[in-house]
């Protein structure tokens, strides 16, 4: 044994007032019970003249691993630093959604058919056939689109069938499954409506062509009414996930797709409808791009870090141009009223935009599952707020 070094119990005990902070040993010096080697009164950092060699971070003194402490609640001193945000060999926490590009378009396309749908009630209402033609045709074709993605994201067409077997009210899936069911047929025979002065006069098409536009604006006005169902249901869909950046954002979701759907119908009653009974739809594309305008800014600036993703990234690059876009078709809009190429661009510009903003929410939230930082930091956030509120707990 080296004898330069203190007995094995003499080094015990010199760590045991080290854990009690010097107190043990001069308490047992002062009533003569046990006199160790050590000072009682060398300072805690000096190891070297206590004979044992200085341990990095357990020797250092006080203001040196400042850092790596921190008290419990009651007054209990940890000397362990704080733990970083890591996961499993740097894998995700969350596992990312499976959904690809199909469930982006879905997104548009169900907006698309419910702002069509409400454009066209609108030139029903007021007498503007232009615009409700244009609007119904597009709301068919949308939907027809939407239900097209929705199967392929499915794998089989009989899944959408077996969907339909239960209704669950707590269930987003199962209530859009629905919303869908219901639009789809209406919106069909408001733009089969549409085709009736195409028939002959007589015979069994001339009964058809007379039954068909009444048929059409009870099928016009039934599509309308399920419209903004169908337009915001997808964003409770997102929010209802476990991926931080969509569920954080389960207020603004649905008022963003609510703008994105009002300012993609305006787009097509912009491009499709003359100037003269364009008015219904400039109209929409400002209360469109109000309310997702202000949704989108809500979410980048609202909720810290889970914001970033929708700031950063291809997600921030889509939304950014579909502000730009939304910003100028609006723009154009108004300031185009007279003039039949504006408008076109300006819808285009407005359908563009929509396109952008959904893919970008899209993405936004596939970003925030592959990082574990957006998991485990707000949950430790929340914690601390929790504990701050509880106060400190009695010894």
């Amino acid at each position: 044994m080296n004898q330069d070094r203190p007995p094995v119990g003499d080094r015990f005990r010199r760590f045991r007032d080290r854990l009690d902070g010097g107190r043990g040993g001069r308490e047992r010096a002062e009533d003569g019970t046990h006199a160790s080697s050590v000072r009682p009164d060398a300072p805690l950092t000096d190891a070297g003249a206590a004979g044992l060699a200085p341990v990095p971070g357990r020797d250092a003194g006080p203001g040196e691993r400042g850092s790596g402490r921190r008290r419990r609640r009651g007054g209990e001193e940890l000397r362990v630093p704080e733990a970083e945000f890591v996961s499993y060999y740097g894998r995700p926490i969350l596992k990312a959604p499976v959904w690809k590009w199909d469930i982006a378009a879905y997104l548009f396309t169900g907006g698309l058919a419910a702002g069509s749908s409400l454009l066209a009630a609108g030139g029903q209402l007021t007498g503007r056939p232009a615009l409700r033609r244009s609007g119904r045709v597009a709301a068919l074709a949308a939907v027809t689109a939407s239900a097209g993605f929705l199967i392929h994201d499915l794998g089989r067409p009989d899944r959408f069938h077996h969907m339909l077997r239960v209704a669950k009210l707590t269930s987003p899936m199962s209530v859009g499954t629905w919303i869908l069911t219901a639009f789809g047929p209406a919106a069909g025979v408001a733009a089969v409506a549409e085709a009736a002065p195409l028939l002959p006069d007589r015979g069994l098409l001339g009964l058809t062509r007379r039954l068909l536009p009444p048929a059409g604006h009870v099928a016009g006005l039934a599509a309308a009414v399920t419209a903004p169902a169908l337009a915001t249901y997808t964003g409770v869909l997102l929010a209802d996930t476990a991926v931080p950046s969509w569920h954080e954002a389960y207020p603004e979701l649905p008022v963003i797709f609510a703008g994105s759907a009002l300012a993609s119908g305006a787009g097509v009653g912009l491009i499709c409808a003359p100037v003269a009974q364009a008015g219904p739809a400039r109209r929409m594309a400002m209360a469109g791009a109000a309310l997702e305008l202000t949704g989108s800014h809500r979410v980048e600036t609202r909720f810290g870090l889970l914001g970033e993703p929708y700031r950063t990234g291809r997600a921030g690059r889509l939304l950014n141009a579909g502000r730009v876009l939304t910003a100028a078709g609006v723009a154009g809009a108004l300031l185009g009223r007279r003039s039949r190429v504006v408008s076109v661009v300006s819808g285009a510009a407005l359908l563009v935009a929509s396109v952008a903003t959904r893919f970008g929410v899209f993405h936004a939230g596939v970003a925030s599952a592959r990082d574990p930082k957006y998991t485990v930091v707000p949950q430790r956030e929340r914690a601390n707020r929790r504990n701050a509120a509880a106060g400190p707990t009695p010894d």
